[in-house]
């Protein structure tokens, strides 16, 4: 993904998934297209019960999420998430 949007979301009570929903549907009706790829610190992803393979931060994703692959990166601050439509390689 070359282009995405930063959706910042500290919102202590949601889970990650709820988070990923929302920043999907937003993303959804404001630039009319789907996301299928979001980006997260790998601190979000232990502290909101997600599942904690792939630490290793490899290229497959830890999960998926409304339709969205989750990928943990350290180039992302822990709260936000970066969505967008993943590349066609």
């Amino acid at each position: 993904m070359n282009i995405g949007m930063l959706w910042f979301d500290n919102d202590p009570k949601a889970e990650l998934s709820s988070k990923i929903e929302r920043a999907a549907s937003y993303y959804r009706n404001k630039y009319g297209a789907t996301p299928t790829v979001c980006f997260v610190h790998p601190s979000m992803l232990t502290a909101h019960g997600s599942p904690d393979t792939n630490h290793g931060l490899s290229n497959l994703p830890v999960y998926r999420s409304a339709g969205v692959e989750v990928h943990p990166t350290r180039s992302v601050l822990p709260n936000h998430l970066w969505i967008g439509v993943g590349s066609k390689e």
